[in-house]
């Protein structure tokens, strides 16, 4: 026969104490209630001894909240999404609260889903680098007084709090680097999205170009076909049919992953003889010969926000009132890849 679980009352009958009086001890409010040293050692070793455990859905019931919060990204195996995730885990359990990761693949469909799932459970917040058409269910949530920051990219018009970077100064600064190292003919390669922080990237590379008098020469992948693993052939035709190139400005890290095995494929030599940056920074990259120059997010201080961003609106009673945007600054790492041939 399965043991039933030990309560709150129990301790209170074995001890001869009021049930609140436990409940005050073992939420921590012992000293706010005026609950002798001695009174709440006795019940935290009795609770210890007796191997209890909190019920957490009737805890959470009883209080409004549960103490976890969603951290949904675009993909969690992406390097640059697990790196941020592994650190914000840190941060959010030093707060005490314990994270949920999920990826949305950049899918409406699923965002939507897991969204309506992690809410009918009652998470208390939510960390949401949005695809493309859910600007419309963010809406609800904070309508809904649910506490949601937009992380990596926004909505234009959406009155939602956010942490994101200056994609659009980072890839200037990337392009017209490559361009003070002698480059004329800069092929930039992303995915064909109208998402903020790809749209900044593509911004930022093109007014450095036009700015040093050069002609744009742009790849944009759908990402649909990303997806299906078709990446390497659209760069692959971008090079052959581009035989003038000097220098590949990759707008994504797994671009950057693809766009290295299309040269090294094609002819190895390519990879010492073409100037290369890539958006977001990669172990990977700096074992490579010649190592990559990479745009490089803040991971620490983006980590950091989220949980500076996310805290007044899970303590506050209507967290529609505020909202905070902020954006942080880059840091390009200069590698052999992007030095003058």
């Amino acid at each position: 026969m399965k043991k039933k679980p030990v309560s709150i009352r129990n301790i209170a009958d074995e001890l001869k104490i009021s049930v609140t009086t436990v409940s005050f001890v073992l939420n921590g409010k012992a000293k706010e209630k005026h609950i002798s040293k001695e009174l709440t050692k006795k019940v935290l070793d009795y609770a210890k001894l007796i191997n209890y455990r909190p019920n957490q859905i009737a805890q959470s019931l009883r209080t409004g909240k549960s103490k976890i919060l969603v951290f949904m990204v675009e993909d969690i195996s992406n390097n640059f999404f697990s790196k941020l995730a592994r650190i914000f885990e840190d941060i959010a359990y030093e707060k005490g609260y314990k994270v949920i990761f999920c990826s949305n693949e950049n899918d409406d469909e699923k965002s939507n889903e897991l969204i309506t799932l992690f809410n009918f459970r009652q998470v208390d917040g939510f960390i949401i680098v949005p695809s493309p058409g859910i600007k419309e269910t963010i809406e609800n949530l904070i309508k809904d007084n649910i506490p949601v920051v937009l992380l990596d990219r926004i909505f234009d018009g959406l009155e939602c709090s956010s942490v994101v970077i200056d994609n659009e100064q980072a890839s200037f600064d990337a392009t017209q680097h490559l361009i003070e190292s002698k480059f004329k003919n800069i092929g930039f390669i992303t995915t064909a999205s109208d998402q903020s922080q790809m749209h900044g990237r593509l911004v930022g590379y093109e007014k450095a170009a036009i700015k040093n008098g050069l002609k744009p020469n742009t790849l944009q992948i759908p990402f649909n076909e990303i997806v299906k693993g078709k990446g390497k052939e659209y760069i692959k035709n971008f090079v052959d049919q581009h035989h003038d190139l000097d220098a590949v400005f990759f707008s994504t890290n797994y671009l950057a992953q693809s766009g290295l095995e299309v040269l090294k494929e094609k002819n190895p030599q390519l990879i010492k003889d073409l100037g290369i940056i890539a958006f977001d920074d990669n172990d990977m990259f700096k074992i490579y010969d010649p190592m990559i120059t990479s745009v490089a997010q803040p991971m620490i201080e983006i980590s950091t926000k989220l949980m500076e961003v996310l805290l007044p609106l899970l303590k506050k009673k209507d967290a529609s009132e505020i909202h905070q945007k902020v954006v942080l600054k880059t840091e390009l790492i200069i590698r052999e890849s992007s030095l003058a041939k």
